[in-house]
């Protein structure tokens, strides 16, 4: 007993090394109402000076956010020194129309995209391309490769999609995005990081060679987080719902054990050769924050957040 517990003295904290040469990039969704807008900008301004790579903004279910989406990355370009990469799907639009709103993010000066198939708008609706839409996200991106040489994010699922028929029809998928012209995937959240490593084997494996970059989401209410995960096929270990047991009512814990089960998330991966991480923040800036700070992503000298 003495020589474990020796061991581990001995064994050094995840948080013993400074990360270094790390990459953040972070999620919005467009607002619905003038008080979520102002929660909004108030956590843009809050994570700007973190000076993350690039800072998405989502599009609804079947383009329902579609002037919203715009609005915000407009904005964006216009106030912030961030820069802004714009998500693109091909549910429920012509080429033609899609193509329209490419062409007009270019000439905004928005360069990079997140092409992605997107969902049906009738929640659980079996996907269903355009007739004369683009049929998938690897058609979409080979469409926007032909309108402006865009930096191009794609998904990547290391549970696999819920409508993949096995992990190798989902690696093959990704494969087919990538040969279009994609540039990166960013993946579905995880909590497993085993689980993640075991996927980028089998991604080396099919000759993916683009960065991966693993997506994050801090969980502070963890009955929606499961309800959510369960449409999204992301699988919520056991450990983390006893975590988060008996913290209904206590808002501030929650936060606390969010952060650190993250932080710890991303130290982890980090130390597995991942420097690029993305964060979904729901519009909220304190976990993502304090995640980073962890990470040692902190404001410049003399600049306040």
């Amino acid at each position: 007993m003495t020589d474990i517990l020796n061991e581990d003295l001995l064994r050094p904290s995840l948080f013993a090394a400074q990360a270094k040469d790390i990459d953040v990039s972070f999620e919005f969704f467009p607002p619905k109402s003038e008080k979520m807008e102002a929660a909004l900008w108030t956590s843009i301004r809050k994570l700007e000076p973190l000076q993350p790579e690039m800072v998405s903004v989502t599009y609804g279910a079947g383009g329902s956010t579609r002037e919203r989406t715009h609005a915000t990355i407009s904005r964006i370009l216009k106030e912030t020194s961030l820069v802004p990469a714009a998500h693109l799907t091909c549910v429920a639009a012509t080429r033609g129309e899609i193509d329209d709103i490419a062409r007009e993010y270019w000439d905004m000066g928005v360069r990079h995209i997140v092409a992605l198939r997107g969902d049906m708008p009738e929640a659980g609706a079996t996907y269903a391309p355009h007739g004369q839409g683009y049929v998938n996200a690897a058609d979409l991106v080979d469409g926007l490769k032909k309108i402006g040489d865009f930096n191009i994010s794609v998904a990547a699922y290391p549970e696999s999609h819920p409508d993949s028929g096995s992990w190798q029809a989902d690696i093959d998928n990704l494969k087919r995005k990538i040969d279009a012209g994609a540039n990166q995937a960013i993946t579905q959240y995880f909590f497993d990081v085993d689980m993640y490593f075991r996927f980028m084997d089998r991604v080396l494996a099919a000759g993916i060679t683009v960065p991966i970059i693993p997506g994050i989401m801090p969980v502070t209410n963890f009955a929606q987080a499961r309800n959510f995960s369960a449409m999204c096929g992301t699988s919520m270990p056991k450990w983390l719902e006893d975590l988060f047991d008996g913290l209904d009512d206590r808002p501030e814990i929650r936060r606390h054990v969010a952060a650190t089960v993250a932080a710890e998330q991303c130290m982890r991966l980090y130390r597995g050769g991942v420097k690029k991480f993305h964060f979904y923040t729901l519009n909220r800036s304190e976990l993502t924050t304090t995640i980073c700070h962890f990470l040692g992503i902190r404001p410049p000298a003399g600049v306040k957040e």
